[in-house]
C-alpha cells in the first residue's frame, strides 16, 4: 500500500497493556507514548487520584492525541459484571461505566469502551435483558455529553467467556442497541478472532453496521501452551495464532469492506504487552515492524 496506513486509520496503542503498571509508571508510560509520532491516539483507563488524572489531561492535551477510554479494567479489576442477574451486582457495574463516562470526559476521550461479563447457560436470556439495560442506561447518560458507548467483542467460552460475541450474537445485541441508540457501536479485536473460532472476513461482514473501533494483537488458542487465552501476547510470540500473514489478511477485509476512510478515520489500537519480564518498548517497536510489513504488503 503506498499510502500511509496513517491516512486512513488513528494508530492507537492501550497504554496499560504496553507499560503494565507494575513495569512503569502511567504517566512515564503516557510521556513516552504522547512523545512517539507514530501514534495518533491512545486508550487509558482509570487514574487513582485527581493529581495524576490532571497531569495526564494536560499531556494529552498538549500532545494533540486522540483520546479513547477503556473500562474494562473497572470491570475486570473488581468483578463487577454488566449483565449480572442479581440486580444489586447490575448496579454496581452500572455505577461504575456512568463514572467512567465522566472520567473520559474529562480527559477528552469521546466515548468508553467496556465489556460484557460471565454468564451461564441457563440464565442465559436474563443476562442478555441486563445486559441490554446496563448499556442503555449508560448510553442515555453518555449521549447528554455527546460521548459514544462501545461493547468489545469477546471470547464466551474460552478465557473471559464473556456474554458478548461471538460475532452473530454481538450483530443480535447491536441490533437491538442501536434500534433505540445512535451512540452505540462495537469494537472489534483481531487477537479475540481466534479465541471465538472465527475469520477476519467472518467477524467484519457480520458485525459490518456496527464496528466503530478496532484493535489488533495475538492469542495463543492452543491449550497447555504459554500464554493460552486472552492474554495479548507479542506478536511472533511461540504457538501464537497471529502474526503477518493474519494481519494482511484483516487490512485486505477492512480494505473490501469499506473501512478506509481518510476523512473521518477509525482508530485503530494495537493491544499487546509484555510476557513475564519481556520489555514493554521493546514489544511496541515490533508491533510497528509488523504493522508496516503488512501494510507494505497490501
Amino acid at each position: 500500500m503506498k499510502d500511509s496506513i496513517h491516512k486512513y486509520f488513528q494508530i492507537g496503542t492501550i497504554q496499560w497493556m504496553s507499560h503494565p503498571p507494575a513495569d512503569m509508571d502511567v504517566l512515564d508510560s503516557l510521556k513516552t507514548i504522547c512523545c512517539d509520532d507514530f501514534f495518533d491516539a491512545v486508550e487509558v483507563c482509570r487514574f487513582m487520584d485527581d493529581e495524576t488524572r490532571l497531569k495526564a489531561r494536560n499531556m494529552l492535551e498538549q500532545a494533540h492525541m486522540k483520546v479513547c477510554y477503556g473500562a474494562q479494567p473497572r470491570l475486570l479489576g473488581s468483578g463487577l459484571n454488566p449483565n449480572d442477574v442479581d440486580e444489586a451486582g447490575r448496579q454496581k457495574a452500572e455505577k461504575t461505566l456512568l463514572e467512567a463516562v465522566d472520567e473520559a470526559a474529562y480527559l477528552g476521550a469521546g466515548g468508553i469502551a467496556f465489556l460484557a461479563g460471565k454468564w451461564e447457560p441457563k440464565t442465559k436470556d436474563l443476562a442478555y435483558s441486563q445486559l441490554l439495560k446496563t448499556t442503555g442506561n449508560v448510553c442515555a447518560y453518555a449521549a447528554q455529553k455527546g460521548m459514544m458507548v462501545e461493547l468489545e467483542v469477546f471470547d464466551f467460552d474460552m478465557d473471559k467467556a464473556a456474554l458478548i460475541g461471538p460475532a452473530p450474537f454481538a450483530a443480535k445485541f447491536a441490533a437491538d442497541m442501536r434500534s433505540s441508540f445512535h451512540n452505540f457501536g462495537l469494537l472489534v479485536d483481531l487477537s479475540h478472532f481466534p479465541t471465538t473460532y472465527e475469520t477476519s472476513k467472518f467477524v467484519v461482514q457480520t458485525l459490518r453496521p456496527y464496528i466503530t473501533h478496532f484493535h489488533i494483537g495475538n492469542a495463543v488458542v492452543k491449550k497447555g501452551c504459554e500464554a493460552y487465552g486472552d492474554q495479548h501476547p507479542r506478536f511472533g510470540f511461540p504457538e501464537s495464532a497471529n502474526d503477518i500473514p493474519e494481519l494482511l489478511d484483516f487490512f485486505r477485509v477492512l480494505k473490501e469492506e469499506g473501512f478506509f476512510h481518510a476523512q473521518d478515520p477509525y482508530v485503530l489500537s494495537f493491544e499487546v504487552k509484555p510476557w513475564k519480564g519481556e520489555d514493554g518498548d521493546l514489544i511496541l517497536a515490533g508491533t510497528k515492524r509488523v504493522i508496516n510489513r503488512a501494510w507494505a504488503m497490501l
